[in-house]
């Protein structure tokens, strides 16, 4: 999961393989509140990890369900419609699929069985509209409040007495939660009569009643329904649990892999795991729009293969309300095609995480497109010329994912040849509410010309502080990170252990060749793997070191590592430190750093590394070896150590780590975009 401020994309030249999908949101969620409520233990198999699903059960365990949880299996005890909590304070995040829901359930439980409960969100959710669920709540008898804004969360939830002869009205023409809310908590009074439902204006979004009433069966509630403007819930309704559920990967997350299978699925289809043409999500008939618009699919019960079929895309006119969320992409999509879409029917698009027609507008906007956005519309138009661009996401993980397909550009028909733009994807870390490992699964089925991935390099001379600024600059900008300096270290341990002659210069050249390939490699901040296996420590040993020089003599070792560190240039970039990795490896780095600091300040710190790790050493003797050190990487007839002609001369003798880094980041941020595309 990206952690990171921001993302740089580079340009992306094609997709294909095959990726599984987490567990549906809408799904997620809805099965978690009903296993809360059923009669029994649930086992739930498969459940998406978000922060949506975060937030809903810590308020089912806040309300006195056990759960127990195991990686995507979780086993729930409910409460049999039975308040065992008289008082909880519930914190839903932007969660709208947590807060609709508990508000109806608890409302009614409060009003039979009494107990009061707030709840409440981030700033954003209390900016989200829940006046028409509360609206149908308080002529039952519900007595719920809204603490800040009238119609909006935060809410206290403070008993009341149930009326329940009249049919329950509820808006549909806003959001379909409000309806599924009273769906799924009406059961939970309905032993003295059968309760009516009855939808005022047309229902939006009705493909996800269909889930919830999909749902409803599998936990024994049978609802009638009367078209989409009346549904009845029989008398002597019981939440049964079903024993074992599986929840099915999320068909609005399969969008943006349908797109970019459509967009740069050219040699190879773009496989998706967890969904198909079996699905109950509504959203699985993005298909069709993805279709019309000349992606090429096909599918099974459970999967689905998409490559791009007719070029460019053709622009569609499209009625969204059925797949309002899923929408969102073909809006990106509509950059890759010829002519002006228009996507219609939109409105609650206005009400989601974010006013998502004005922000869309503007992000489009900032890549070139022609947008007109109207009340529940939107019409794109591509960009005649592309342009640079830094999306802003609005805490909106719909936003961030989307955006991330115009990474894709240099494939559009307008993109002018040679010339890419960069996508810069402002907080990616929104992306967790419903896909927290999004990012790692569109780098997995997208590829493009390793010169097109950025490369930022450290080099600088021993004790100079290079890996852990290097480490640090990763982690911070989201990149794969290099500690070229270990690779001889690894090799040279490896040889040892086993038990390779050290004059062997054909076994040893084979050793270090099959690093990164037979054996996986992995640098983790201050950690290396070796095929699982943590050598951090170890490749620090005297002997290994001695191992390492000799072993680094070898003409065919220094090739095999040099394409080994070449290979470590994946997406979405790459940090190197090392020695020449400016001037030998990465010669087209996109930002070169040249670190140094005095020799007494390195003697320090080389100094207190030692005497933490129980090595007794004079600070004489450690300057000493670093001047003799410095001599001999200066004087080297193969790359000897000295800045690049291009690089960043750092001196970190008086900076913090962390000064050091936002110094880096300084010169990342500033020298962007063309940091990442030179032309």
């Amino acid at each position: 999961m990206y952690t990171t401020a921001f993302l740089d994309l580079p340009p992306l030249l094609s997709a294909g393989g095959t990726l599984r999908l987490p567990g549906s949101k809408s799904i997620s969620n809805r099965v978690l509140l009903l296993a809360g409520l059923s009669e029994g233990t649930t086992v739930v198999h498969d459940l998406l990890a978000s922060d949506d699903t975060r937030v809903m059960l810590e308020a089912l365990r806040a309300l006195g369900c056990d759960i127990e949880q195991n990686g995507d299996t979780v086993h729930i005890t409910g409460l049999a419609g039975k308040l065992s909590v008289l008082q909880a304070d519930l914190f839903l995040g932007n969660a709208g699929t947590a807060m609709r829901p508990l508000t109806a359930a608890l409302a009614l439980l409060s009003a039979t069985q009494g107990g009061v409960f707030t709840l409440s969100g981030i700033p954003r959710m209390h900016e989200r509209p829940i006046g028409d669920l509360v609206d149908a709540l308080r002529p039952l008898g519900c007595v719920v409040e809204c603490t800040g804004n009238e119609g909006y969360p935060p809410l206290r939830l403070a008993g009341g007495q149930l009326k329940l002869s009249e049919p329950i009205k509820v808006r549909g023409d806003v959001s379909s939660q409000f309806l599924t809310a009273l769906l799924l908590a009406l059961p939970l009074v309905s032993q003295q009569q059968a309760l009516a439902i009855e939808v005022v204006g047309e229902l939006i979004s009705k493909p996800y009643i269909e889930i919830t009433l999909n749902l409803l069966a599998r936990f024994g509630i049978q609802v009638q329904r009367e078209g989409w403007q009346r549904f009845v819930i029989p008398q002597g309704s019981r939440y049964q649990s079903p024993g074992t559920i599986h929840v099915e990967a999320d068909a609005s997350s399969a969008s943006y892999f349908i797109a970019a299978g459509a967009i740069a699925g050219i040699e190879e289809a773009v496989r998706i795991e967890g969904v198909g043409s079996a699905s109950i999500q509504g959203d699985i008939r993005f298909i069709e729009a993805a279709q019309a618009m000349g992606a090429h699919v096909t599918s099974g019960p459970n999967w689905l293969e998409v490559r791009r079929g007719s070029w460019p895309l053709q622009a569609i006119d499209l009625d969204c309300n059925h797949i309002p969320d899923a929408a969102m992409t073909l809006a990106v999509m509509a950059l890759y095609a010829q002519g002006t879409t228009r996507l219609r029917n939109i409105a609650s698009w206005r009400v989601k995480e974010t006013d998502r027609i004005a922000a869309m507008a503007t992000e489009l906007r900032k890549l070139g497109a022609a947008v007109i956005e109207g009340e529940d519309f939107i019409e794109v138009t591509p960009p005649a010329t592309w342009s640079h661009a830094s999306i802003h996401t609005y805490d909106d993980h719909r936003m961030a994912m989307c955006f991330s397909l115009a990474a894709f550009n240099p494939l559009a028909p307008t993109a002018t040849p040679g010339k890419p733009v960069s996508v810069r994807i402002d907080d990616p870390r929104c992306v967790a509410k419903t896909f927290p490992d999004y990012f790692e699964a569109l780098f997995q089925v997208a590829q493009t010309n390793p010169d097109l991935i950025p490369v930022i390099t450290v080099d600088g001379p021993t004790a100079s502080g290079k890996g852990t600024l290097a480490s640090a600059l990763a982690t911070r900008l989201g990149y794969q990170f290099l500690d070229s300096g270990s690779l001889y270290r690894i090799t040279g341990l490896l040889a040892v252990e086993q038990g390779i002659d050290l004059g062997d210069a054909n076994a040893l050249e084979q050793l270090a060749r099959q690093l990164g390939e037979a054996i996986a490699l992995r640098f983790d901040r201050e950690h290396i793997w070796v095929d699982g296996r943590d050598v951090s420590e170890a490749v620090r040993r005297e002997e290994i070191g001695q191992a390492a020089s000799r072993l680094s003599a070898y003409p065919g070792v220094r090739q095999a590592l040099l394409e080994l560190q070449k290979a470590f240039r994946g997406l979405p970039g790459l940090v190197a430190d090392g020695r020449d990795m400016g001037t030998v490896v990465f010669p087209d780095a996109a930002l070169k750093v040249f670190l140094t600091a005095s020799v007494a300040e390195r003697a320090e710190r080389r100094h207190r590394q030692l005497i933490s790790k129980g090595v007794s050493v004079t600070l004489d003797e450690i300057c000493s070896d670093l001047e003799a050190r410095d001599l001999r990487d200066r004087s080297r007839a193969v790359a000897p150590l000295k800045p690049a002609q291009d690089a960043q001369l750092l001196d970190n003798s008086a900076l913090t780590i962390e000064q050091s880094v936002d110094t880096v980041l300084g010169w990342w941020v500033a020298g962007w975009p063309h940091v990442i595309v030179r032309h």
